[in-house]
Protein backbone atom coordinates (compact mmCIF):
# COMPACT_ATOMS: atom_id res chain seq x y z
CA UNK A 1 0.00 0.00 0.00
CA UNK A 2 1.37 3.56 -0.88
CA UNK A 3 1.94 6.07 1.87
CA UNK A 4 -1.22 8.58 1.66
CA UNK A 5 0.72 11.76 2.35
CA UNK A 6 2.15 14.21 0.50
CA UNK A 7 6.60 14.50 1.09
CA UNK A 8 4.97 18.17 2.94
CA UNK A 9 2.63 16.14 4.95
CA UNK A 10 4.61 13.69 5.88
CA UNK A 11 7.30 16.48 7.05
CA UNK A 12 4.84 18.25 9.01
CA UNK A 13 3.33 14.89 10.62
CA UNK A 14 7.38 13.97 11.81
CA UNK A 15 7.83 17.55 12.33
CA UNK A 16 5.03 16.78 15.68
CA UNK A 17 6.62 13.89 17.25
CA UNK A 18 8.43 15.32 20.55
CA UNK A 19 11.39 13.59 22.40
CA UNK A 20 10.36 14.05 25.46
CA UNK A 21 7.05 14.25 27.80
CA UNK A 22 5.11 12.29 25.07
CA UNK A 23 2.02 10.05 26.65
CA UNK A 24 3.71 6.89 28.09
CA UNK A 25 6.45 8.98 29.73
CA UNK A 26 3.98 11.08 31.66
CA UNK A 27 1.75 8.28 32.64
CA UNK A 28 4.81 6.91 34.12
CA UNK A 29 5.63 10.12 35.70
CA UNK A 30 2.35 10.77 37.66
CA UNK A 31 2.18 6.89 38.86
CA UNK A 32 5.47 7.72 40.19
CA UNK A 33 4.53 11.28 41.65
CA UNK A 34 1.15 9.53 42.81
CA UNK A 35 3.25 7.19 45.18
CA UNK A 36 5.56 9.21 46.61
CA UNK A 37 8.68 9.04 44.76
CA UNK A 38 10.67 12.22 43.66
CA UNK A 39 12.94 12.00 40.27
CA UNK A 40 14.77 14.21 37.53
CA UNK A 41 13.50 14.19 34.18
CA UNK A 42 15.85 14.65 31.32
CA UNK A 43 19.33 14.13 33.46
CA UNK A 44 22.05 14.76 31.89
CA UNK A 45 24.56 13.10 33.91
CA UNK A 46 23.36 9.99 32.58
CA UNK A 47 24.60 8.35 29.22
CA UNK A 48 21.39 9.54 26.96
CA UNK A 49 19.15 11.78 29.27
CA UNK A 50 17.37 9.09 30.75
CA UNK A 51 13.43 9.88 30.85
CA UNK A 52 13.51 9.83 34.75
CA UNK A 53 16.57 9.47 37.22
CA UNK A 54 16.75 8.89 40.61
CA UNK A 55 20.06 10.27 41.70
CA UNK A 56 20.39 8.98 45.22
CA UNK A 57 19.32 5.60 44.02
CA UNK A 58 21.53 5.76 41.22
CA UNK A 59 18.38 4.27 39.03
CA UNK A 60 16.78 5.68 36.25
CA UNK A 61 13.77 4.70 33.94
CA UNK A 62 13.64 4.92 29.69
CA UNK A 63 10.20 5.07 28.50
CA UNK A 64 10.50 3.51 25.06
CA UNK A 65 7.76 4.16 22.22
CA UNK A 66 7.16 0.74 20.78
CA UNK A 67 7.40 1.92 17.20
CA UNK A 68 10.38 4.14 17.27
CA UNK A 69 12.57 1.44 19.50
CA UNK A 70 10.88 -2.12 17.38
CA UNK A 71 9.35 -3.07 20.43
CA UNK A 72 7.61 -6.13 18.27
CA UNK A 73 3.95 -5.81 20.37
CA UNK A 74 0.97 -4.57 18.30
CA UNK A 75 1.79 -1.44 18.38
CA UNK A 76 5.30 -1.50 16.68
CA UNK A 77 4.98 -2.32 12.91
CA UNK A 78 7.36 -1.43 9.76
CA UNK A 79 5.53 0.90 7.46
CA UNK A 80 5.30 -0.87 4.29
CA UNK A 81 6.88 2.17 2.74
CA UNK A 82 10.84 2.56 2.38
CA UNK A 83 10.65 -0.69 4.80
CA UNK A 84 14.74 -0.77 4.34
CA UNK A 85 15.31 2.55 5.34
CA UNK A 86 12.97 1.83 8.67
CA UNK A 87 14.57 -1.53 9.44
CA UNK A 88 17.77 0.04 9.54
CA UNK A 89 16.97 3.22 11.88
CA UNK A 90 15.25 0.66 14.18
CA UNK A 91 18.11 -1.50 14.54
CA UNK A 92 20.36 1.80 15.34
CA UNK A 93 17.58 2.99 17.43
CA UNK A 94 18.40 -0.75 19.61
CA UNK A 95 21.98 -0.23 19.09
CA UNK A 96 21.89 2.95 20.83
CA UNK A 97 19.62 1.94 23.68
CA UNK A 98 22.17 -0.70 24.41
CA UNK A 99 25.05 1.17 24.20
CA UNK A 100 23.81 3.61 26.36
CA UNK A 101 22.18 1.49 28.89
CA UNK A 102 25.63 -0.08 29.10
CA UNK A 103 27.35 3.46 29.65
CA UNK A 104 25.36 4.31 32.37
CA UNK A 105 25.46 0.95 33.79
CA UNK A 106 29.72 1.15 33.87
CA UNK A 107 29.00 4.62 36.35
CA UNK A 108 27.11 2.61 38.34
CA UNK A 109 22.98 3.37 37.30
CA UNK A 110 20.65 0.96 36.84
CA UNK A 111 18.15 1.41 34.22
CA UNK A 112 14.68 -0.14 33.80
CA UNK A 113 12.98 -0.07 30.74
CA UNK A 114 9.41 0.55 30.33
CA UNK A 115 7.30 0.23 27.10
CA UNK A 116 4.79 2.27 25.51
CA UNK A 117 2.34 -0.78 25.49
CA UNK A 118 2.84 -1.67 29.38
CA UNK A 119 2.08 1.99 30.62
CA UNK A 120 -1.84 0.88 29.87
CA UNK A 121 -1.61 -2.03 32.56
CA UNK A 122 -1.52 0.65 35.52
CA UNK A 123 -1.43 -2.33 38.07
CA UNK A 124 1.53 -4.29 36.60
CA UNK A 125 3.45 -0.64 35.80
CA UNK A 126 3.32 -0.04 39.64
CA UNK A 127 4.42 -3.39 40.48
CA UNK A 128 7.27 -2.87 38.44
CA UNK A 129 8.46 0.48 39.45
CA UNK A 130 8.17 -0.32 43.18
CA UNK A 131 10.09 -4.04 42.52
CA UNK A 132 12.75 -1.57 40.55
CA UNK A 133 12.81 1.29 43.10
CA UNK A 134 12.02 0.13 46.33
CA UNK A 135 10.36 1.92 48.92
CA UNK A 136 9.18 6.08 47.86
CA UNK A 137 11.27 7.09 51.21
CA UNK A 138 15.11 6.85 51.40
CA UNK A 139 16.15 6.02 54.95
Amino acid sequence: MADRLTPEQRSAHMARIRRANTKPELVVRRLLHSLGYRFRVQFGEVPGRPDIAFPARRRCVQIHGCFWHAHGCSLSRTPSTRTEFWKAKFARNRERDDRLERDASALGWETLTIWECETRDIADLTRRLTDFLGSPRLS
